[in-house]
């Protein structure tokens, strides 16, 4: 039974998804202080939030239990993402759902502090008939600059468009490509600041996008721009703003979000020529249901280990189906597990290659899988494959991705070295019928070994009787034997067997398995 928090609102088409799924227990505690959320978090396995609960790295660490963190929206700049990474706990949010309001909300606030919208009501409710005062702007004709031309700023630079409109863009990790596709045309932000009449931000909150509007970008924006911001108040410096309203330098601003929610003593509100509304850029019935439908759908794969979509702190290049990568991971944390079994000193380098179509998208999902396996029992705390990379980056471990030149001729090879002071191992492993894991590589023997329950590794010279030696010693000790593999570099040289016991032998046993006269090298291993 997996518990779930729900610690602000969150719509009703998503309470009831919850509310049906069988082996959930969930609780909606909205309003909560830190302190309560402290006190509570380590009893749920999951916690869905808005914009109202702030999850920093104490919280995550309070959360002992928690697999997942749930943002019903875009933003997350109130989740300590580094810190939930460290900590194992995957952060997922709903890029997707509430676009189309925001950038609906984008418009109305470009139309209405265009035309007076809201002064000119309040000004007819008061019994008054100004209209020489609310003389506006249209927007044929202008150059609107967009900033982030991700999903909601397209949907942006369509609308905008069908006002006759010329949208100019800045995004540096957007190609050429994507701008031609919706008539945009894309560059610098130096650029845009000088051109564009209207100017919306749609990117999200980092370190370097905080306080991008600042006293030096709005020096070089036109006279008389008009502002728009439906995205995150920290990406504008208020007091600079606020400043080149009173000068004139900027016309008019419309602003829904703010650097601190509900603002306080916020140099922007009070001004005469700026439109507030109170966060609701997502804030439609549809997108509202939409959202919560989404994150409520994402919580339970993920809980479930059935999908991670959305995810965004996983080692997986973006748009990989984790339901197809899953196999080739648990393959590479086997690998992991019996290169840690096998090392003779603390490993310190990995090198990870694969062989084939299948495999060309997975190299990072798979050095995730790797490392999981080369630190499982050796670190405290939660271990996953989300937090495996930081936690073995940390431990000194360097992984590097080769090409793979290898002699073995499999469809899905996942191939690796690991490297320690003094020496080192290489092991290969495939999918038989996609979902079978077999190692098939350890150093210079093949083989096709099932990884997985107790382990026997033995290392001899190939001489007669071996076999017969260690048959004898574990059924001495009635220690049953499931599956014995085994390969040679050349006959009459080194073997290496493979074997998969039923149960963990006693320390006699392997005592006396070093003592047979052409065994050289005896390992057990729990896979």
């Amino acid at each position: 039974m997996f518990r779930i928090l729900v610690s602000d609102k969150l719509g009703e088409a998503g309470l009831q998804k919850l509310a049906a799924a069988t082996d959930i227990h969930y609780d909606v505690k909205t309003g909560l202080s830190k302190d309560e959320l402290l006190q509570i978090i380590p009893e749920y396995d999951a916690l869905i939030i808005r914009s109202g609960t702030k999850v920093d790295a104490e919280v995550l660490k309070a959360g002992t239990r928690l697999k997942v963190v749930g943002r019903a929206g875009i933003g997350v700049d109130n989740v300590d993402v580094s810190a939930a990474t460290r900590q194992g706990v995957i952060v997922m949010n709903t890029p997707e759902a509430n676009s189309i309001a925001t950038a609906e909300q984008t418009m109305a606030l470009m139309l209405a502090v265009s035309r007076h919208t809201a002064q000119a009501h309040a000004s007819l409710l008061a019994g008054e008939w100004k209209r020489s005062q609310f003389v506006g702007t249209q927007l044929y004709g202008k150059v609107l600059g967009i900033i982030g031309l991700g999903r909601i700023g397209r949907l942006v630079a369509q609308r905008a468009q069908a006002f006759g409109m010329n949208v100019l863009a800045f995004d540096p990790y957007v190609s050429e490509a994507v701008g031609r596709e919706y008539r945009v045309t894309l560059v610098d932000l130096d650029d845009l600041l000088a051109q564009a009449d209207y100017i919306t931000l749609h990117t999200a909150l980092l370190p370097e996008t905080e306080r991008m509007i600042n006293a030096e970008t709005i020096a070089q924006m036109k006279e008389g721009v008009i502002l728009v911001n439906v995205a995150r108040g920290k990406l504008v410096d208020e007091a600079a703003l606020a400043e080149a309203l009173q000068s004139g330098k900027v016309k008019a601003a419309a602003v829904d979000v703010y650097s601190e929610e509900p603002p306080r003593n916020n140099p922007l509100i009070g001004l005469p020529n700026v439109l507030h509304t109170p966060h609701l850029g997502a804030s439609t019935r549809e997108a509202q249901r939409e959202v919560a439908i989404q994150i409520v759908d994402q919580v339970l794969d993920a809980l479930h280990g059935r999908d991670f979509r959305n995810a965004l702190n996983l080692p997986f290049q973006a748009g990989l189906d984790f339901r197809q990568a899953q196999p080739y991971m648990k393959l590479a944390e086997k690998l992991g597990q019996l290169h840690a079994g096998l090392a003779d000193g603390v490993i310190r380098r990995v090198e990870i290659g694969v062989q084939g179509d299948a495999l060309q998208d997975m190299v990072r999902a798979v050095a995730a899988g790797v490392l999981k396996g080369i630190l499982h029992g050796q670190v405290e705390g939660p271990l996953n494959y989300v937090n495996a990379p930081v936690l073995a980056n940390e431990a000194g471990i360097s992984t590097t991705q080769v090409v793979l030149d290898s002699a073995l001729d499999y469809p899905n090879l996942i191939s690796c070295r690991a490297v320690w002071d003094g020496g080192e191992h290489v092991l290969s492993g495939v999918l038989f019928g996609g979902n079978e894991p077999r190692i098939v590589q350890v150093d210079a023997y093949q083989l096709e070994a099932n990884p997985s329950g107790v382990v026997l590794i033995l290392q001899n010279q190939d001489v007669p009787g071996v076999i017969g030696q260690v048959g004898t010693i574990l059924s001495a000790y009635e220690v049953n034997i499931g599956e014995w593999r085994m390969g040679r570099d050349r006959p009459g040289g080194e073997a290496l067997s493979f074997i998969n016991l039923d149960s963990a032998p006693p320390a006699a046993v392997l005592e006396a398995l070093q003592g047979v006269t052409a065994v050289t090298h005896v390992r057990l291993i729990h896979l």
